[in-house]
Order: structure tokens, then sequence, then C-alpha cells
């Protein structure tokens, strides 16, 4: 499946997963990848951070300063996989959020 097949399926599970991602603990938001756009385009709206792929997710995330990366990951990975047991899931630590600084959480309506 892919979001030019069915639109409103592929919104779903984006925002599904958006909801996934940012239940996390280590999770301060989403973001864009460095060097490079990780998003799911959809009619009339942008998911930034979240990329549905056939066979893949990935989800670029602004982490909370504390825990180690790996397990940041691991957390993201964990929250996920339930809602695309089917695909991969890939995490990318686009930045790290310091505590009482204030991250936007993109691609949240």
């Amino acid at each position: 499946m892919t979001g030019r097949d069915r639109p409103a399926e592929m919104a779903e599970l984006a925002d599904r997963i958006v909801g996934a991602v940012t239940g996390c603990a280590a999770v301060a938001g989403l973001t864009g990848a460095p060097g490079g756009p990780v998003a799911t385009y959809l009619p009339g709206r942008t998911i930034s951070g979240v990329a549905v792929r056939d066979g893949e997710v990935e989800v670029c995330v602004v982490a909370r300063y504390g825990l180690p990366l790996p397990e940041v990951a691991e957390q993201v990975r964990q929250a996920v996989a339930p809602v695309v047991p089917d695909r991969v899931v890939d995490v990318v630590i686009g930045d790290i959020a310091v505590a009482g600084s204030e991250q936007k959480k993109a691609g949240v309506p």
C-alpha cells in the first residue's frame, strides 16, 4: 500500500504512528531528518517526522536529554511496531531537547 493507492488509510496509519511516537517518554517531538525530509505527504497536509513506505516506516524524533540514544530508538521501535507489524521501523534521532527548552511537536495537529 502506498499513499497514492489509499490516502485515507495512509492518513490513519500515519496518525496512529504519530500517536505512538509522541506517547514515548523519551521523545520530545517529531522533526524532519538532517540532510533530507522525513514526511508523509497526504492530500491537504504533510506529516513531518514520519515517512510511511512499502515495507518500512521511518521516524525522525527529537529525543529528551538523558537517556542513551539507542534506548530512545528502541523505545520508539517498540511503540510503533504494534501499529505496523508488517514493516521495518527505522528511527532517526534528529535532535536532542535539553530540559527546560521548548520543542514543537511537528506533525501533531
